[in-house]
């Protein structure tokens, strides 16, 4: 499946809040945004325009309209990376790793992870016949 490419700020805010609560009603993304300052029209208009590109569906209690992610967070995650690696580094992503290490974005705890998981990655890869 083909995932979302784009994504605006707000509209990754409001995934991260429908992925965190399942469900949930204008004001409950409204309240979880709070310090964004936006008006509660502001985010109903961004969930049915979400909702027009299939990011988020809705369903109707009484009144009121449940919201819920329709994208999976681990597909957007890799999507946006994907797009990130493409064009900052012209779709190298040992690019990418290697200007995290230079700017120092990665500390010495997290390279010891690194390590483990890139040794567990070659674990699983098939080994290539000469």
């Amino acid at each position: 499946m083909k995932g979302p490419r784009n994504l605006g700020d707000l509209q990754l805010a409001i995934l991260r809040t429908l992925w965190q609560h399942g469900e949930a009603a204008v004001s409950t993304v409204h309240e979880a945004l709070r310090d964004r300052d936006l008006a509660l029209t502001t985010i109903a208009t961004m969930l049915r325009k979400m909702e027009e590109k299939g990011l988020v569906a809705h369903t109707e209690r009484g009144r009121q309209f449940l919201y819920r992610a329709e994208v999976d967070p681990e597909l957007v995650q890799k999507n946006l990376v994907g797009d990130l690696v493409t064009r900052l580094f012209d779709g190298d992503p040992l690019a990418l790793v290697n200007h995290l290490l230079r700017a120092g974005e990665i500390e010495l705890g997290e390279l010891d992870d690194l390590r483990r998981k890139v040794a567990e990655a070659e674990r699983k890869q098939p080994k290539e016949r000469p």
